[in-house]
């Protein structure tokens, strides 16, 4: 575990990428394409997002590095750029799982 403290500069990095995650409509598509890289087509059936929605959101996701694309004939493939993004949605969720254990004993 790192143990110096993150400069202002890393923090604001930081920050930005968590703001990027913090959209359910972000993390859905993230999710569709840990299962399989997807066109926007696929996108849409798989997270009832309108077009423009999700090509708001896709664009983002690959500003920030968080998928890339690449041209399949007339189509955009959408794939992870980096599939350890959901190492930190294992965390959060192990993190509520233990929150959630702790709410039900208190209220026992």
């Amino acid at each position: 575990m790192r143990r110096t403290p993150l400069d202002p500069d890393t923090l604001e990095a930081v920050a930005n990428r968590f703001k990027v995650l913090a959209e359910p409509a972000r993390l859905q598509i993230l999710n569709e394409l840990r299962a399989k890289p997807s066109n926007v087509t696929e996108l849409i059936a798989a997270t009832g997002l309108n077009q423009a929605n999700l090509s708001k959101h896709l664009q983002l996701l690959y500003t920030h590095g968080f998928v890339m694309r690449k041209r399949d004939g007339l189509f955009v493939v959408y794939a992870l750029a980096d599939p350890s993004v959901f190492a930190l949605c294992d965390i959060m969720c192990a993190q509520l799982g233990r929150r959630g254990t702790e709410l039900r004993k208190r209220a026992r």
